[in-house]
């Protein structure tokens, strides 16, 4: 097996995934409060 070095790996692609997702649930979240404050506004 073997030897398992700290910080050696290459995690690039592990990076560009979670700043994707991120993004991704930054703008949905946005989206929801947007249709919440217009539901408010304008259904009541």
């Amino acid at each position: 097996m073997a030897e398992h070095k700290h910080g050696e790996m290459d995690v690039e692609v592990q990076e560009k995934t979670f700043e994707g997702f991120m993004q991704f649930t930054t703008r949905t979240v946005i989206v929801i409060l947007a249709i919440i404050i217009l539901m408010a506004i304008f259904i009541t």
